[in-house]
């Protein structure tokens, strides 16, 4: 850059910064400038391609372990507003955007993103081609990176990163969930989105939530259709679940390889049959591992808001918010029950055959009895959900909360409270007409300003 062109950018609002490097386990290397915190960082480079909700994905716990790429070409042009945060800090490694805007304007904004990442030392830069980032990541699949702006050698950074430690194997649960029980009570929803949501229903079921890197906004929803929760560490004995007496038993979404999750994993297999149970994402990991199921490492996993998923029961297709590199293989659970499965004997690899033929498949478990699969990814044909038919139990692989992402799934809740309530019609909800439920529309003349 010439000496004009530095003193052009540094008397705007937005200066150059420092450089940055990105480079990936496989020699991959892409250049851009730093826009948060300074530093070098090791992660598993991963992208996400929702259009809107930054923050939330920036503070999910779900991205410990991992450096996140923004597909959207700019983030932070509507600022951040605390109360939107899933958590009291982010759990990623680092943050890579195409640009990111250092002068936001929204009514809700509190702070620049960029000052918001600093305050919390998030290593992030932009300026990085983050079409040909997520193409060679979709060619070449999930790997090890390191975002530095302390390095500028290609060779020196590869060393360091093909040096590092991988996520696979690892327990990153444990490193974001909470230290002890504790209570969600309904006043800690916040105030500042009253504007858009109606009050909570009433409390009427009492619900245990394991926290494997549980964000706010899935508690919350579960506070919005009357859940009295409280929230346990993400090892926390069985037996003292089961002796609280619950309605019901929520396991969280999490970071990570679910292999290493054994603690929790092995408390669900105890909790399954004594009580109705609703998992997502690694929670729904957690009752496939239970259930003594396969779990694969997806090429890239799925990350965003806009994934097609089928509901096989009513034939209902849901834009979903999804968030894992990491998937059931679901011939692992048994083997198929043909009278329950359309005539079929034999196990297919792509599970979108289910969805054209609008078939839920069944399959024999040796530990729980029947197992249905409920939910396939219309984009990779990947197990989406499964419900056990002979105990009260649920799962699925994406986030129904919204936070953020479309609000199709949002029945879910509203089907784990009618699991509480002993329905075997739980899942059958039509989505047309629960996927706005509890939103309002503003009539604050302030807030319309």
């Amino acid at each position: 850059m010439s000496k004009v062109s530095e003193k052009l950018l540094a008397n705007t609002s937005k200066p150059a910064g420092v450089p940055a490097l990105l480079v990936l386990e496989d020699g991959a290397a892409f250049s851009g400038t730093a826009c948060a915190a300074r530093g070098e960082v090791f992660g598993e480079i991963c992208f996400n391609t929702s259009l809107e909700g930054y923050l939330e994905v920036i503070t999910d716990p779900s991205y410990a372990g991992q450096i996140v790429t923004m597909t959207y070409p700019q983030i932070g042009n509507y600022g951040v507003n605390l109360d939107d945060c899933q958590s009291d800090a982010p759990a990623l490694r680092g943050l890579v955007v195409r640009d990111m805007c250092t002068t936001p304007s929204n009514w809700r904004s509190q702070m620049s993103l960029p000052d918001f990442l600093v305050e919390h030392n998030v290593v992030a830069a932009e300026g990085i081609d983050t079409r040909a980032l997520v193409r060679h990541v979709r060619d070449h699949g999930a790997q090890r990176a390191v975002l530095s702006t302390e390095d500028s050698s290609v060779e020196s950074l590869l060393a360091k990163v093909r040096a590092s430690e991988s996520i696979v194997g690892v327990n990153l649960a444990a490193t974001v969930s909470c230290k002890a029980a504790h209570p969600f009570p309904a006043d800690a929803l916040p105030q500042s989105h009253a504007f858009a949501v109606e009050p909570p229903a009433p409390q009427k079921y009492r619900v245990v939530a394991y926290d494997c890197g549980a964000k706010r906004s899935i508690l919350e929803n579960l506070v919005r259709v009357g859940c009295d929760v409280t929230v346990v560490p993400w090892d926390t004995p069985a037996e003292e679940v089961l002796a609280a007496k619950p309605d019901g038993v929520f396991l969280s979404n999490g970071p990570g390889d679910p292999e290493a999750v054994s603690a929790t994993y092995a408390q669900v297999e105890k909790l399954l049959g004594k009580v109705p149970v609703f998992g997502i994402c690694l929670g729904h990991q957690m009752i496939s591992k239970a259930a003594g199921a396969a779990i694969e490492k997806l090429k890239f996993g799925h990350r965003g808001g806009n994934q097609p998923v089928m509901n096989l029961r009513t034939g209902r297709v849901e834009i979903t918010a999804q968030n894992h590199g990491f998937g059931l293989v679901f011939p692992s659970l048994g083997k198929l029950v043909p009278e329950l499965s359309g005539g079929c004997r034999e196990h297919v690899s792509n599970l979108n055959m289910w969805a054209r033929e609008r078939i839920a498949p069944v399959v024999q478990n040796e530990k729980f009895g029947r197992i249905q699969l409920t939910h396939v990814n219309l984009n990779d044909g990947t197990a989406e959900g499964i419900a056990f038919l002979d105990i009260p139990a649920f799962s699925v692989q994406y986030h129904p909360e919204a936070a953020p992402g479309p609000t199709d799934a949002h029945y879910l809740f509203t089907a784990f409270t009618r699991l509480m309530d002993g329905r075997a019609d739980y899942l059958d909800i039509d989505i047309a007409a629960d996927r706005l439920a509890g939103w309002k529309f503003a009539d604050n003349t302030e807030v319309s300003a």
